[in-house]
């Protein structure tokens, strides 16, 4: 059987950023694969040379629009770290609140992402619905609904009113609502059970060997994650849970988000509750000279960032680490041995960072005409959901719950 070369990227719908991946296949059956990164260089270390400590946060909110927390909050940790400080209770409490809305908002938007790659879009309307009361709260508490500029060394640059408490319990009850509604619906649903349980299998062990982080790693039941191991804002001073779940497939990456979700919900509440009137800022002038290290639990996984001070008003050094990094190898482990209309869907359950200009094709190796677009390798995967659709001959429970969801 003749093998085929199906580039998928650097630029595609699926991916969140520019990465490039060849999938040799064999009939339906992808053999091999061969990964490619580095394709969205922005010299953003280097750019952090030239602004000041105050003015970096605002450049590293803009390596990610999904996790632009993660990175500030990372960053501000760092040079925390190098000075030997920590923020007032309230803003560890509010940052914890702002990044634990971050990972609500992203985990809705892979869900929606991935509704509808499978052909699921009432699954996509569904989660986006319950994604614009988590803006509307960073619209409220920022001013922004992304980019929310609220980081900064030692503090943060804003509070939140106490008069907008009710506002915030509110919509996350909605959310909560309407996520556990959901979690109700896929766990009975056999079309979702047939696209993702026992699809793109990551083994504990291969979790491991490849460093992965996030909910790639807690999907194969490893309860690894930053916030717990090592603490940082808030999450040391309230009870929380880590979300996992035994399987390493894409049902297991789902389910770990959607919990996720509520358990967000519970972090934020808890924290509202907590937390007290008081100073949101240490007010600092200077940096001395030395090195920090400081990392934040993104919607991905851990972000890190190292950051080098010679006692300027600039850092000298900014090296900066995104999960992406680490969970886009484990790809080798979970695609090989895979139909080709789920490997479109195993790349994108790690959820890695998006650039949505699809330029992709498929073309026989030594030939140079063309056999597959981006669009088809898309629509090969809906169609697959199609036909264990018709096979069962009824429409799914998650299709009926958020079609009611939607006439409300």
């Amino acid at each position: 059987m003749k093998t085929v070369v199906i580039p998928l990227g650097p630029f595609h719908p699926l991916l969140e950023e520019a990465e490039y991946f060849k999938l040799y296949v064999e009939g339906e059956t992808v053999v091999d694969m061969d990964m490619r990164v580095g394709y969205m260089h922005r010299g953003i270390e280097k750019l952090s040379e030239s602004k000041t400590f105050d003015q970096v946060p605002f450049l590293v909110e803009r390596i990610c629009g999904i996790c632009s927390t993660s990175h500030p909050l990372a960053y501000v940790n760092a040079v925390e770290d190098l000075i030997g400080v920590e923020p007032p209770e309230r803003a560890k409490y509010i940052r914890t609140i702002i990044a634990e809305l971050e990972r609500i908002e992203s985990h809705l938007l892979w869900m929606g992402l991935a509704g509808h790659f499978i052909g699921y879009d009432t699954v996509f309307m569904w989660a986006w619905r319950y994604r614009e009361p988590v803006l509307d709260l960073f619209e409220l508490i920022s001013g922004n609904r992304n980019h929310y500029a609220m980081m900064k060394v030692g503090g943060l640059r804003r509070d939140i009113k106490e008069d907008d408490y009710p506002q915030i319990l509110t919509s996350l009850e909605e959310v909560k609502g309407g996520t556990e509604l959901f979690i109700g619906a896929v766990m009975d649903d056999p079309v979702i059970h047939a696209r993702t349980k026992g699809v793109g299998i990551l083994t504990p062990e291969d979790a491991v060997a490849y460093g992965t982080l996030g909910p790639t790693v807690r999907g194969s039941g490893i309860p690894d994650d930053i916030r717990r191991d090592d603490p940082y804002a808030a999450y040391d001073l309230i009870e929380w849970n880590i979300c996992t779940y035994e399987g390493g497939d894409v049902f297991a990456k789902t389910a770990v988000r959607l919990l996720e979700v509520v358990e967000s919900i519970n972090i934020i509440n808890r924290c509202i509750e907590q937390m007290r009137p008081g100073p949101i800022d240490l007010d600092l002038q200077n940096i001395p000279a030395g090195e920090g290290t400081g990392h934040a639990e993104a919607p991905r996984g851990e972000v890190f960032h190292y950051v080098r001070s010679d006692g300027s008003s600039r850092p000298v050094r900014h090296k900066i680490r995104a999960p992406s990094l680490m969970n886009i190898p484990s790809f080798k482990a979970t695609c090989i041995g895979e139909k080709v209309a789920d490997a479109a869907l195993i790349t994108a359950a790690v959820d890695p960072c998006y650039c949505c200009t699809e330029r992709t094709a498929a073309v026989e190796k030594g030939n140079e005409g063309e056999i597959i677009t981006g669009a088809q390798l898309v629509e090969m995967s809906r169609q697959k959901t199609a036909r264990i659709r018709n096979d069962l001959g009824e429409v799914p429970p998650v299709e009926k719950l958020v079609q009611r969801l939607i006439s409300q």
